[in-house]
């Protein structure tokens, strides 16, 4: 677990100003952790501790997880939905008990006893930073019961202190991160487009496949437009970015081309690409086409997981 830094705080300020401009729900019982997409990721270095720089434009589709807290008589992780069983609810390393010790212990509060119901939806391991999500919902809830605005720079710094990725799903908005993922600037505005997940239901190691990376001084992503105006703006920006990662994960999963050949063979994709570290890959097509492409590949690969949604 890193700890956030003086270095960190100008990062952290730019988030907390992101994170004020999410929008709140009415309710302060239940909230979405969306899956984060890395429509591109340059890897631009690595520090003296191992971390590695990055570069990347992140997206969060309606497409997540669900977590709901409650007044209990003794704290406890009750898992439910498709992954559960991917997931033990007495592991303390859980973000999302990680997240709430973490909140009290900075708050300087006697943590009450509460249930988090976790609905997992979002495959583990597969590179859509589904733990991260999860992380960062619990922390969104907690500061809404307990009194904490969502953009107090504390509430970033235990964001950053439970993983590099927290503080960008913490805002859920599209953001150029870098660094080692903790800045975070706004993206241009994104045209209306649609997304499809497909995750071939395997798991793959992020430090396997940094270990595998040949090469860690790339450069970064080209200038971005102020707006992406339309589908071929963004699709033009796309095409001259790269992930980084997606050979090295190939070379280890090798399912992940088959996924994207799959991707690629349907005449609805109009960009294809794994996200992060793998094995997810994403499709963006335009919003009428996402349900069909969703029905065609589920029927020709019903033992992928497959979802759909905008950006």
């Amino acid at each position: 677990m890193r700890p956030a830094t003086a270095a960190d705080r100008p990062a952290m300020t730019a988030i907390a100003e992101a994170t004020s401009r999410t929008p709140r729900r009415t309710s302060s019982d239940a909230e979405f952790a969306r899956a984060k997409v890395n429509l591109a990721l340059h890897v631009t270095g690595q520090r003296a501790d191992g971390y590695h720089l990055l570069d990347s434009l992140a997206v969060f589709p309606d497409i997540g997880d669900r977590l709901r807290v409650s007044p209990a008589k003794a704290t406890s992780l009750v898992l439910s939905g498709p992954f559960a069983d991917a997931l033990e609810a007495d592991d303390p390393d859980n973000l999302v008990l990680k997240a709430g010790r973490l909140f009290f212990e900075h708050s300087r509060q006697v943590a009450p006893p509460l249930r988090f119901a976790l609905e997992k939806n979002l495959p583990v391991a597969s590179g859509i930073g589904g733990g991260s999500a999860d992380a960062a919902a619990c922390l969104r809830l907690l500061a809404d019961r307990y009194g904490r605005g969502r953009a107090d720079a504390a509430l970033v710094g235990i964001a950053l202190a439970l993983g590099a990725d927290v503080p960008a799903c913490l805002a859920q908005r599209p953001c150029r991160l870098s660094g080692i993922g903790e800045r975070l600037d706004p993206a241009p505005p994104l045209p209306e487009i649609a997304i499809v997940l497909v995750n071939p239901g395997v798991g793959v190691s992020t430090p396997a496949v940094f270990r595998a990376l040949e090469t860690r001084d790339n450069p970064p992503l080209p200038a971005f437009p102020e707006r992406f105006a339309t589908p071929e703006v963004l699709l033009d920006w796309l095409r001259a970015t790269r992930n980084d990662l997606q050979p090295a994960a190939m070379s280890i999963c090798p399912a992940i081309g088959t996924v994207l050949d799959a991707l690629d063979a349907r005449p609805e994709t109009l960009f294809a690409r794994m996200s992060g570290s793998g094995a997810t890959c994403f499709a963006l097509c335009r919003p009428a086409d996402a349900g069909p492409l969703h029905e065609s590949l589920a029927r020709d690969h019903p033992d992928w997981w497959i979802a759909c949604g905008t950006v």
